[in-house]
């Protein structure tokens, strides 16, 4: 049996009772207890945590290729033990993924994860404006013990639409993960013209949409990365 959860807001504490897996950002690791002998041990993972080495030697290439290449940490449990792993003092946030539910998740934001969820890069759009917009990290529950721990800049927000059946729209240097059953990427929408060229436009040329067709819960973080290409004129 394995257990994600939070402490503090800023720790992730994973329990196990047994023999378990997980993979986390590598050097996230900060603390361990047990009975005994430490009786978990950590291995840096080359190419990914597919289990097939050909698919792994596929998502090393395509993580390369996308930007989303993230170093991971393999941790392997051998019994009874509770540790503990953050980044940065960003908060935490902790989901159990149902078999076949996904979560997208930008790389950097991705923290640790169970061997019950199904690994992979997917193209999504074509990013010109913004760092992101390419690709994003994929993890599908496969099991009954899918976990997944991200971190957030500040207090995240969670908004979703499968009640409302609303549009959202945010700003992919905000996002840190959408979750939805099936396919539910996002709608990529630019709104660039002339201004944009002599520094008069709103900053806000490049978005994520989902209508109100596409069922989505998205978690946004209060602050921005820093976008990628900015044109202007003084």
């Amino acid at each position: 049996m394995i257990k994600f959860e939070t402490i503090n807001e800023l720790t992730l504490k994973v329990t196990t009772t047994g023999n378990d897996v997980i993979f986390t950002k590598t050097g996230a690791f900060i603390a361990g207890d047990c009975s005994g002998n430490t009786n978990y041990r950590f291995e840096k993972v080359l190419l990914g945590p597919q289990k097939s080495l050909a698919q792994a030697a596929l998502g090393s290439l395509m993580r390369r290729v996308t930007g989303e290449n993230i170093p991971l940490t393999k941790v392997t449990m051998n019994g009874p033990s509770e540790t503990y792993y953050a980044e940065s003092a960003q908060h935490v946030l902790v989901y159990k993924l149902e078999p076949g539910e996904t979560i997208s998740v930008e790389s950097e934001n991705l923290l640790a994860f169970t061997q019950d969820c199904k690994y992979s890069v997917r193209f999504i759009g074509v990013g010109v404006l913004s760092q992101k917009g390419l690709a994003t990290t994929t993890l599908t529950g496969t099991g009954s013990e899918a976990y997944v721990a991200v971190i957030t800049d500040g207090n995240p927000i969670a908004l979703s639409n499968v009640q409302s059946h609303n549009t959202i729209s945010v700003d992919p240097d905000a996002v840190i993960c959408w979750m939805g059953n099936g396919a539910c990427d996002p709608r990529i929408t630019t709104d660039v013209n002339w201004k944009t060229f002599i520094g008069q436009a709103s900053g806000e040329s490049y978005s994520f949409e989902w209508h109100g067709g596409i069922p989505v819960t998205v978690i946004i973080q209060p602050s921005e990365r820093s976008g990628g290409i900015r044109v202007a004129i003084d």
